[in-house]
């Protein structure tokens, strides 16, 4: 800290009435329990106005790597500052060598500042630095300037800012502290976020882990986030994973399947729509837009949205507001979106078949989920937890059957997992479950040798798994088996009928 000497009292007597007032204020300020972010930039302003000058800086001075960092800026009117260069580096630095107060005046036609170029282009006139010492080492400079030539900055100026420096030093020791508690508390709750489970979403393994540090830390903020994933891989469950785990958790969450919709169906539900807006509208209703206010909107596969539809989803991301059907009047909403697809949306943009704008908006925070067979380490808990669930009895896994769940590829990724323990449970009598209960449905639809059914009942597994796989997308099937749509709609007629 500066020390006070004999011969300093004198100017320290000398203070006026207003500068004592102003310095009561400022330990007042540096004395709080808790130190906000405003806390310097409030310090700042009292001193500007205490000696009359136009800028005030408080900067940080890092001897090790020979620069300094802005602390804090302000302006006579109380505006932020944020570009250092705005101020004279060559007398900060000054300040530095002297290591004591220090006031300049006419430094235009001072040829030891004049050389400075912020002096020249910032038209500096007047300047009173003093040092901040920290523990016998400078830790910062306190400075104020004008573009006129100042005959304010006085000795009593200079004894003024001597003053405040002081102060600075005695809350420096408080102010590190708890900026270095602050900084603690947050790498141990950065932590304990990562090593909690998400909630529903069961794994162990080195991908959960990081999907899971990467939900814990955007569920904390409001961004649009974009799930991206294999289909079964637990998309929706990662959406409510991250409505949970936000401050809208107590509000609505709601989701909506996107996929093989009528466009006037899916907009009426999202949007809602005015009595009389088509034949059927009785009375006014209200879209899902509006009943998940406050809360979180959960819009699965995306990707198969119509490019008009996009255009008015666009809207609500922009804006915040929707037009019911029917309406003229756009009406606010507050809802934080999240969606999903498994399909490569910047391919979809590329083909025309996805907006581009829309895609960015919705790609502020993509996460990609693992598929299974990139996390197999996690399927024993993952097949304890389904036979918990559905077996309703004590049932043991055979290490043989748990070798052959190791060893399947998956393409169906968990749900297909907890598909193929559910029919193991049911062709399981005892208590155990053995290889031959399990049978993944894409075993005997792709391989015709094991297959012991007729070609009909083939066709009809084959058809249904894929249903499944693509979260029943007729289009999207009919691509996959190389058939029409009205192949597949047929099809499902006749087994219906």
């Amino acid at each position: 800290m500066n020390e006070i000497k004999p011969q300093d009292l004198h100017g320290i007597l000398g203070l006026g009435k207003t500068q004592f007032e102003i310095l009561y204020r400022l330990s007042q300020l540096l004395n709080r329990v808790t130190y906000p972010d405003s806390l310097i930039e409030e310090a700042l302003d009292l001193v500007v106005a205490a000696i009359h000058a136009e800028r005030g800086l408080f900067v940080r001075w890092e001897e090790a790597e020979n620069r300094f960092s802005i602390i804090a800026a302000r302006n006579v009117n109380r505006e932020k500052i944020t570009d250092l260069s705005e101020f004279s580096s060559g007398i900060l630095q000054k300040v530095i060598a002297e290591k004591q107060p220090c006031v300049y005046h006419n430094v235009q036609s001072d040829p030891q500042f004049s050389q400075f170029e912020s002096v020249l282009l910032h038209s500096i006139q007047s300047v009173v630095g003093v040092p901040i010492v920290y523990r016998g080492q400078i830790w910062g400079v306190i400075l104020a300037d004008s573009r006129e030539n100042r005959q304010e900055f006085t000795e009593e100026n200079l004894v003024f800012l001597d003053f405040f420096s002081n102060l600075v030093s005695l809350a420096l020791d408080k102010i590190i502290r708890f900026e270095e508690l602050e900084r603690e508390n947050q790498i141990l709750r950065n932590r304990l976020q990562a090593a909690q489970p998400l909630p529903d979403m069961i794994g162990e393994s080195a991908p959960m882990r990081l999907l899971a540090a990467l939900i814990q830390r955007v569920a904390r903020t409001d961004a649009t986030v974009l799930i991206l994933g294999e289909s079964g891989t637990g998309k929706e469950l990662a959406a409510h994973a991250i409505h949970k785990l936000s401050a809208r958790a107590k509000n609505p969450y709601l989701a909506q399947f996107c996929g093989s919709i009528p466009d006037t169906l899916l907009e009426s539900e999202l949007f809602g729509y005015k009595k009389g807006a088509f034949t059927g509208a009785a009375a006014d209703k209200k879209g899902l837009f509006e009943v998940a206010g406050g809360g979180t909107f959960f819009l699965d596969e995306i990707g198969d949205v119509s490019l008009a539809l996009q255009a008015k989803l666009l809207r609500v991301l922009q804006n915040q507001e929707i037009i019911r059907l029917g309406d003229t009047k756009a009406m606010k909403v507050n809802v934080r979106i999240i969606t999903a697809t498994n399909q490569d949306l910047k391919q979809l943009v590329q083909k025309g078949k996805f907006r581009e704008d829309l895609f960015y908006r919705l790609n502020v925070f993509p996460i990609t989920l693992p598929p299974l067979r990139d996390r197999r380490e996690d399927i024993p808990l993952l097949a304890q937890f389904f036979i918990r669930k559905y077996a309703g009895r004590d049932v043991a896994l055979h290490p043989e059957a748990l070798k052959k769940l190791h060893q399947h590829p998956w393409p169906g990724n968990v749900r297909q997992l907890e598909n193929a323990l559910q029919r193991a449970l049911i062709l399981c009598d005892g208590d155990k479950l053995l290889p031959e209960h399990l049978i993944p449905e894409d075993a005997e639809a792709n391989d015709p040798k094991t297959f012991k059914g007729s070609l009909k009942e083939l066709e009809k597994q084959l058809l249904l798994s894929r249903l499944e796989k693509f979260n029943g997308n007729r289009t999207r099937v009919a691509q996959s088996l190389g058939v029409s749509v009205r192949w597949v709609q047929l099809k499902l007629k006749e087994w219906d009928s």
